[in-house]
């Protein structure tokens, strides 16, 4: 059908050209030799890159500047030197300052330190302890020894100094001690220091921190007043 279309086509005009189909060119990739091939598709993935690269600024750098070898030091460099000979053989307390440099050691840290005195509690008898004392308070026993609040002096103050009966005046108030003595938890020693005279100084520098109004409350004898 198509070549009688074209006869037909040719006797009506026969000027006309006949078009012709356009020409396929068909090209092919340049032919890569087997080296590179391989190469690049059978290379060593595993391999990590140049870094820092060939053509970096840094590589250009380090390779501009020699390398720092870091310097071992010996034992005897790393040890401080001794100290001078006057200061292995001093001895406490006694000072070594023979000239006026101030690089010496001060003479006070040769000097020992002072040892603390250690006044611990004592122990108090079985029944004797803070417990037992408050219990004792709320017994209703009389343990001021007197039937009413008194007016005390020194001299009066004075007479009861003893173990079985002893006063003592704290903050211009007289307490009957002596049935605290066993109960006290520093000893009935430390306590009798105070017997018969007034003991608010001795108090204050030993525990001052202790309400003594309220521990020995039951014990009020009177108050202090002058001759």
């Amino acid at each position: 059908m198509a070549s009688y279309l074209r006869s037909w086509l040719y006797t009506q005009n026969p000027a006309a050209e006949v078009p012709t189909a356009p020409a396929i060119i068909e090209t092919s990739p340049p032919a890569q030799d087997e080296d590179d091939d391989a190469e690049t598709v059978h290379g060593d993935d595993d391999a990590p890159p140049a870094f820092p690269a060939v053509n970096s600024a840094q590589r250009a750098t380090s390779t501009s500047q020699p390398a720092v070898v870091p310097r071992i030091l010996t034992d005897t460099q790393l040890m401080p030197p001794p100290p001078p000979l006057s200061l292995a053989n001093r001895r406490p307390g006694v000072s070594t300052n023979t000239s006026s440099s101030s690089l010496l050691v001060p003479t006070t840290t040769t000097k020992p330190p002072p040892q603390p005195v250690k006044k611990g509690k004592v122990a108090l008898a079985p029944g004797h302890g803070p417990l037992d004392w408050a219990n004792l308070k709320k017994s209703g026993q009389n343990l001021r020894g007197t039937d009413t609040i008194i007016r005390v002096t020194p001299s009066m103050l004075k007479e009861h100094r003893t173990r079985d009966d002893a006063w003592s005046a704290f903050s211009g108030k007289v307490y009957n001690i002596t049935p605290y003595l066993p109960y006290h938890p520093g000893g009935e020693k430390e306590l009798l220091r105070v017997a018969g005279r007034d003991g608010t100084k001795l108090f204050a520098a030993t525990h001052a921190w202790v309400n003594i109004d309220y521990m020995l409350d039951e014990c009020l004898v009177g108050f202090l007043v002058p001759e």
